[in-house]
């Protein structure tokens, strides 16, 4: 395990869960977008990339949503040459640790992944940070990949902040993902299905989960952890 990682794991026992923080920062549940892509007749797979802290608990999130064929972890916002969890990590490279999210449109939109993404996965009020976590690699960020998805983002978080749901403004940034995306070391895939008894995802990450399938019951599917 690279040094780096070892900081989440000594510091967790002294810090609260972040899917707490996050239902503290609120007003109130979340409403669904006003604009969005409509669902589609066509079953082939779109793709969206977030970024909200670590990227071990958005993924675990996702990986948990009816109509996600596949969730990845990796680094958005930077060169490929430093894509590597331990440059990324220097919070100098331009990237965010994000998750790029594999969906079928026939079945969840754009616009309720975002709804997801801004109840459950991550605290978008937080500038360069998520619970513990530090730096412009943990910022919050929507990287879009054409003009519809940046008009349903912009428009959801005016929503957002017009609705004032959440105590604070939000920060989230939505940014086009010119540079691409690219997927970490394989160590970091489904990290939380295969580690839910590290104190980092116990702390921080399971309670994402138990959040998502109170809010959206009819989106769960899986199994907790």
């Amino acid at each position: 395990m690279p040094s780096s990682a070892l900081h989440r794991f000594a510091t967790a026992g002294l810090i609260f869960s972040l899917a707490l923080v996050t239902a503290c920062a609120r007003a109130g549940v979340l409403p669904a977008p006003s604009t969005d892509i409509p669902p589609s007749a066509n079953s082939q797979p779109a793709t969206a990339v977030f970024a909200g802290g670590c990227f071990w608990g958005v993924e675990g999130v996702f990986e948990h949503v009816k109509g996600v064929k596949d969730a990845v972890s990796g680094f958005a916002g930077g060169s490929k040459i430093t894509a590597h969890y331990e440059i990324v990590s220097t919070g100098t490279t331009g990237h965010a640790e994000s998750v790029r999210v594999t969906y079928d449109p026939s079945q969840i939109t754009y616009g309720k992944l975002l709804q997801i993404f801004f109840s459950v996965a991550h605290d978008p009020t937080e500038l360069n940070r998520q619970g513990p976590d530090e730096g412009t690699q943990y910022r919050s960020a929507i990287f879009y990949s054409n003009d519809e998805q940046k008009r349903v983002a912009e428009a959801y978080i005016a929503q957002l902040n017009d609705a004032k749901v959440f105590r604070h403004k939000i920060v989230t940034q939505i940014t086009p993902l010119n540079n691409g995306f690219y997927p970490a070391e394989a160590y970091h895939q489904h990290y939380l299905e295969h580690n839910p008894t590290q104190p980092y995802i116990a702390y921080n990450d399971l309670p994402k989960l138990h959040e998502l399938k109170k809010e959206f019951p009819e989106l769960w599917t899986g199994k907790m952890p």
